[in-house]
């Protein structure tokens, strides 16, 4: 019998670190109809692309995969959050690819728009992009089916998250009795039969305090299917008010403003880089035990203790 478990052991010890290896090789998480897949290290670099929406959120450094989306929403001006920024915007031409469509706070237009000047000056290449200044509670139309607004977020220098919304008609509850040709007619007489709907898909807060959690004008970030939120400090070792005092969330903070989430998947990004995959996974469990929402994390770039 003693053999017996200490084969059974072996297996489970297997068994965990095939796990925690698929985990590490893994690039993204397949959740709610979206592909999530980066790199977030604190202090190092972030950037988060979203296929299906042809987006990417804030660009550390160029990732191959960001090149290839359309939008890029910058969240803040930290350097691992904004400095792959040039090489994104040349390296979209290099491949004769559009140009493509640049979302910042509006403090910052100006000074993005000096900075590819100045790249453009010393390469002697041509940077083309569209730069969007969108502010908190302002819309853009990304497609006609699909539209972002900011949020505000807490960060020790300006900073704001987005949300993107589908956004589709439904027929008014006072016609769903009629039939088609009914509506058809209504509609041909300039009758408005439909209402529009905008509903939260995806939202990215970027670097923040907790504060946002609790902040009313944040809810619709809080129902999307999908959020995606930094957690940086994960245990007792680092005190919130540590995190706090540098612009950033504890994953204490996250569980305490469990009863807030209302979304379907919450992806966690951004952890320091003291920590390991296997600390990042109990930090999942942990928060998974708090939310209905299922909890995922994005580790590529950390060690595995195995």
């Amino acid at each position: 019998k003693a053999a017996d478990s200490g084969f059974l052991n072996w297996i489970v010890r297997e068994e965990e670190y095939r796990k925690a290896r698929a985990e590490v090789i893994r690039k993204g998480v397949d959740l709610q109809g979206y592909t999530v897949e980066g790199t977030s290290i604190g202090g190092h670099e972030t950037c988060i692309v979203v296929p299906e929406l042809k987006s990417a959120f804030d660009i550390g450094r160029c990732l191959s995969r960001a090149v290839s989306q359309n939008f890029l929403f910058i969240t803040h001006a930290h350097l691992d959050h904004i400095g792959g920024l040039p090489m994104y915007i040349g390296t979209r031409s290099l491949y004769s690819l559009k140009p493509p469509t640049v979302f910042v706070p509006p403090c910052i237009k100006e000074d993005v728009e000096k900075l590819i000047s100045i790249h453009k000056t010393m390469a002697r290449v041509e940077l083309n992009f569209e730069l969007v200044a969108l502010d908190v509670g302002e819309t853009y139309e990304m497609r006609n089916d699909l539209v972002v607004r900011p949020f505000r977020t807490h960060h020790v220098i300006p900073s704001q998250g987005y949300v993107i919304y589908s956004v589709r008609k439904k027929l008014r509850k006072q016609f769903a009795h009629l039939k088609g040709k009914q509506i058809e007619k209504l509609k041909k007489s300039g009758v408005e039969i439909t209402n529009t709907v905008m509903c939260p898909e995806v939202a990215f807060t970027g670097d923040t305090t907790s504060e946002f959690f609790a902040d009313p004008h944040s809810a619709d970030a809080l129902r999307a299917k999908i959020l995606i939120t930094e957690a940086t400090f994960l245990d007792e070792n680092v005190s919130i008010e540590h995190a706090r005092e540098h612009g950033h969330t504890h994953l204490f903070e996250i569980m305490e403003h469990a009863q807030w989430i209302r979304n379907q998947a919450v992806v966690l990004t951004h952890f320091s880089s003291r920590y390991s995959v296997e600390d990042i996974q109990k930090a999942v469990v942990q928060l998974q035990s708090k939310v209905s929402a299922k909890v995922f994390s994005l580790k590529e770039g950390f060690k595995s203790v195995h």
